[in-house]
């Protein structure tokens, strides 16, 4: 029998791998995660997994689940423990030849263009000038709206020989982004710093090269990016984000930025504070080497790891979380949001993880290395039981 079930797709893909499924009601309990980030508008799923910054108690009545409250970020990312996935660094590895063909993390860039000879669309009789600052954004084209486009043509407008990358995703549609730009500014200018890196078929290698390709991304709303901002954010790129939707997929990136210290890449006040945001970035050296190097520090950081990117801590809290739930169920309790809690404030670590594992085998019997209680907000906090 399966006791707890939990969905991953919920309407993505057009709901075609649940193909139905949750609607039967399989299992007791039924929760939603992760890859449709907003609430089913179903009655056959009892919680979602969230976060306190994603989803504010406030917006309860947009839900049709209780929420399931992780802390650190409820979007689980395995960047820091994935051999494949290398950490950013501190200083940029300068091209030794500026016409060297690209390689995964060398040059900065500036230097790169995003793969344009000519990223300014500079003419003959024009003096050669430098990029100065790169902005990228790799999310599908669906996500962007003629006001996140307007942003970001005002943005170029006030960052003098600043350049936007964006993904071919699809390539189909590159051409009705030139067309929008086209007619709203009047001008080639803004179309010649535009430019469309193609699809890498390596999820690993379209992570990296964001490290060499781009300053800073240039959040969605209200449909943020998910996997391309934490693939940004490891990638030592800082992620600016509108933080004034109600949406859930619309905070997700401001959730990540608070926990990760750069909660002034968040902007609470709309599209003209994130255009500002975006423009000081791109003028100010000083603040975005600062913002940056903080970033990549928590990359970086090992001993106790980052809670933001220790995937260990991440699953033994939602571990946590499905124990209270399902003692809750047992107990004959009335769902209701629940919030895990670390209590002492450790940090989990690789060798923490594989010497709990080694206790495991010996001992058959799961121990927590946090000390975590649940708390139901504003209710009674339930202590969880070590095992289902």
């Amino acid at each position: 029998d399966i006791q707890i079930l939990v969905e991953w797709d919920g309407y993505a893909r057009q709901g075609e791998r649940a193909a139905g499924l949750m609607a039967l009601r399989p299992a007791p309990v039924q929760i939603l995660h992760q890859e449709f980030l907003m609430t089913s508008g179903a009655q056959y799923f009892d919680y979602i997994v969230t976060d306190k910054v994603t989803s504010p108690l406030e917006n309860e009545h947009l839900y049709t689940e209780k929420f399931l409250y992780l802390p650190h970020h409820f979007f689980s990312k395995g960047h820091g423990v994935q051999e494949e996935v290398l950490p950013p660094m501190l200083e940029y590895v300068p091209k030794k030849d500026r016409g060297a063909k690209f390689a995964l993390g060398v040059g900065t860039p500036q230097e790169n263009a995003c793969l344009s000879a000519n990223p300014l669309g500079i003419r003959n009789n024009e003096e050669r000038r430098e990029v100065s600052f790169v902005y990228c954004n790799f999310n599908k084209f669906l996500k962007n709206n003629p006001q996140t486009m307007q942003s970001w043509i005002r943005i170029l407008k006030e960052v003098p020989d600043s350049i936007l990358c964006l993904l071919e995703n699809p390539a189909e549609g590159t051409h009705n982004i030139h067309k929008f730009v086209a007619e709203t500014t009047r001008s080639a200018d803004y179309n010649n710093r535009i430019h469309f890196l193609p699809w890498e078929k390596n999820p690993f290698d379209h992570q990296r090269r964001s490290f060499s390709l781009c300053n800073a991304m240039l959040d969605s709303h209200p449909y943020n990016g998910h996997t391309t901002a934490q693939d940004a954010l490891y990638a030592g790129v800082p992620v600016v984000t509108r933080s004034d939707g109600v949406d859930m997929s619309s905070r997700v990136s401001t959730s990540a930025n608070v926990v990760l210290g750069l909660e002034e890449l968040n902007a609470y006040g709309g599209s003209r504070e994130y255009e500002d945001i975006a423009i000081r970035l791109g003028k100010d050296e000083s603040w975005f080497r600062s913002i940056r190097t903080k970033l990549v520090e928590t990359c970086l950081q090992k001993e106790p790891m980052h809670p933001y990117w220790d995937v260990m801590r991440y699953v033994e809290n939602f571990q946590t979380g499905l124990k209270t739930i399902w003692h809750n169920f047992l107990e004959g309790k009335a769902m209701d949001h629940i919030e895990v809690v670390e209590e002492d404030g450790h940090v989990g670590t690789m060798e923490a993880e594989a010497a709990k594992r080694e206790k495991y085998r010996r001992s058959k019997k799961v121990v927590s290395k946090y000390n975590l209680k649940v708390t139901i907000p504003d209710k009674k906090e339930v202590e969880p039981k070590d095992e289902l």
